[in-house]
């Protein structure tokens, strides 16, 4: 299949929808939504959304159905790199090849942007599971999903233990933990969402989880990498940063080489996973090569 393609098309299809479902420019508070948008349409692949896209088409779902969560949670993906990146934390200058949310708006505007995505993303959720029925009741499992993913067990108790690791030396369990969550988390959701609301059997539920964990670590290692030999001008964010922080990599703890094997392996296990679906698979797929042929 031609990826390039197919991820164009889906990236289309999802920004269309967060341009309606976001509140526009000259919306009151004005300067909140300029922040916002400045940073949702800011050039980001929407690599989770599309994984939950994907993980819909693998099991024969409607992709219309999962329009509102994939945006949902690119709003929360967006939300957590303006955090991520302000002086608190990570203090970049740049993401997604512009200068991020905090240089051009201020740390207060910052931070009210990423509250009020990550608040916007449930509100948009909530309307999937309003009422009675089958639609509803997974509707409130994909937030269940969502929730606790992105919450102090997943993606946000991550970001703690990457900030505690910093200029420390750590194991291999800690280290996984913090990509599990940090990065892994949302993209388990992603693609558990899409299963849900693909209508996903348990055993193809179960198939996809496995893809999705180890697809998600294979990201993190892979950026870890790109990180040492990446160009920041096609990656579009600060080089070097993870280096000068003294951040828990797995470069840092197994040296390159062993890291680009790490990374190999995570993909094979990605595309084991995958092994009783058929051609409707093939974007997920070739996400998982993507992911980690980008870093070689």
């Amino acid at each position: 299949m031609d990826l390039k393609s197919y991820l164009k098309e889906r990236q289309q299809r999802v920004d269309a929808a967060l341009d309606r479902y976001l509140p526009a420019e000259d919306t009151l508070p004005q300067q909140l939504h300029k922040a916002i948008r400045y940073s949702v349409f800011a050039g980001g692949k929407r690599i989770r959304p599309i994984l939950m896209i994907a993980a819909c088409e693998a099991v024969g779902g409607d992709v219309a159905q999962v329009i509102p969560a994939a945006c949902a949670m690119e709003m929360i993906h967006t939300y957590s790199l303006i955090h991520d990146d302000l002086p608190a934390m990570d203090d970049d200058d740049f993401r997604r090849g512009r200068p991020t949310c905090h240089k051009v708006f201020g740390d207060a505007i910052a931070i009210l942007a990423g509250d009020a995505l990550q608040t916007e993303a449930f509100l948009l959720l909530s309307g999937m599971a309003a009422g009675q029925g089958e639609a509803a009741e997974i509707g409130r499992q994909v937030i269940h999903t969502i929730a606790r993913c992105a919450g102090s067990m997943g993606m946000v108790g991550g970001q703690v233990v990457d900030m505690e690791s910093e200029g420390r030396e750590i194991d291999l369990p800690t280290l996984e933990y913090i990509h599990t969550r940090k990065t892994g988390a949302l993209i388990l959701a992603s693609v558990q969402s899409g299963a849900l609301l693909g209508g996903a059997d348990r055993e193809a539920f179960e198939a996809l989880s496995r893809y999705a964990e180890a697809a998600g670590l294979a990201f993190q290692v892979a950026d870890d990498i790109l990180d040492i030999v990446g160009d920041q001008a096609l990656l579009g964010k600060d080089v070097g940063s993870d280096v000068a922080r003294g951040k828990a990599t797995y470069p840092a703890l197994l040296g390159l080489e062993q890291a680009r094997q790490r990374a190999r392996e995570l993909r094979d296990l990605a595309l084991a996973a995958l092994s009783g679906f058929g051609e409707q698979a093939d974007p997920l797929r070739e996400i998982a090569r993507y992911i980690v042929d980008r870093s070689f």
